[in-house]
């Protein structure tokens, strides 16, 4: 579910959560710092901003939003019209939104659903775009293992729960990639969650700590031992040597490119000829 965070007059949130039902879940901040402290601690997908809301004394801090998540869209809404709205468009259009819906409209609240219900680049849409074009023709059950990890790394840490989700015992996964002699799951899964983390490193306003407590590392120490271990490299290194792009050409380089033939044929979700040759042997023994 797409998560947006908005600063907008109490009467108007209940129509926010109207228009969201089903399509995006709202965090209502009191303020713009509120909303800020909301997207560090907090994943954010997208700001609605109702120009109703927006003091120029509080303009500084929208600027600082957009400046500090490039990566989250800032959407202005008017819900009426007055001599004020105009004014309050031009002084937010300053401070770098760029998007604006006219909720007075008959299909106002639709136009925001489809701007903020599907963020136009979430990490996860943005991964898959560079992945599954490298999986070419793979079966459906490759192609769901890696939608998944792209989807749930930045809250799954281990093979055990992607394993349920993709309701397959952990051994049983583990086995299949083995015998596929392919990287493990847990290469792949620890992998995309360093995609995701450089997805997050686009924005200034993030610190390594918050980065790591949102990807669900028990502390930054965590999280910066684990870069040490898979690259070598600080978190503060990372962020400047691995853009996102960057990180995700890498993933596809090292774990995709040179395994596309085998994944091509892998079934990691279901029965294959690896199983099948275990059960015979296991039914009929040697000798």
């Amino acid at each position: 579910m797409v998560t947006i965070c908005t600063v907008v007059p109490p009467p108007e949130r209940l129509r926010v959560d109207a228009a969201g039902n089903g399509c995006f879940a709202t965090v209502h901040a009191e303020s713009f710092r509120d909303a800020l402290d909301t997207a560090r601690r907090y994943r954010v997908d997208a700001l609605v901003i109702s120009v109703h809301r927006c003091p120029g004394s509080e303009l500084p801090v929208v600027a600082r939003f957009v400046r500090d998540f490039p990566a989250i869209p800032a959407v202005a809404i008017v819900s009426r019209h007055d001599g004020e709205a105009a004014q309050a468009l031009l002084r937010l259009g300053a401070t770098g939104v760029r998007a604006a819906v006219d909720c007075t409209e008959p299909d106002g609240w639709r136009r925001l659903r489809e701007l903020v219900g599907r963020p136009a680049t979430p990490v996860a849409a943005r991964v898959l775009v560079g992945v599954l074009p490298a999986l070419g023709e793979a079966p459906e059950g490759a192609r769901l293992f890696f939608e998944t990890v792209a989807r749930l790394a930045p809250v799954i840490t281990t093979v055990r729960g992607l394993a349920r989700h993709l309701r397959v015992t952990p051994s049983t996964l583990m086995s299949r990639f083995y015998r596929a002699r392919l990287p493990s799951p847990k290469s792949y899964l620890g992998a995309m969650r360093l995609v995701h983390a450089a997805y997050l490193f686009q924005n200034p306003g993030l610190s390594v700590a918050d980065i790591a407590y949102r990807l669900d590392y028990s502390s930054p120490q965590s999280f910066g031992r684990h870069l040490k271990a898979v690259l070598g490299l600080t978190a503060g290194e990372f962020r400047r040597r691995f853009p996102f792009d960057v990180a995700l050409a890498r993933y596809v380089d090292l774990l995709i490119t040179p395994y596309r033939e085998t994944l091509r044929a892998f079934q990691p979700l279901t029965a294959g000829s690896w199983d099948q040759g275990l059960n015979r042997a296991a039914v009929f023994p040697a000798g």
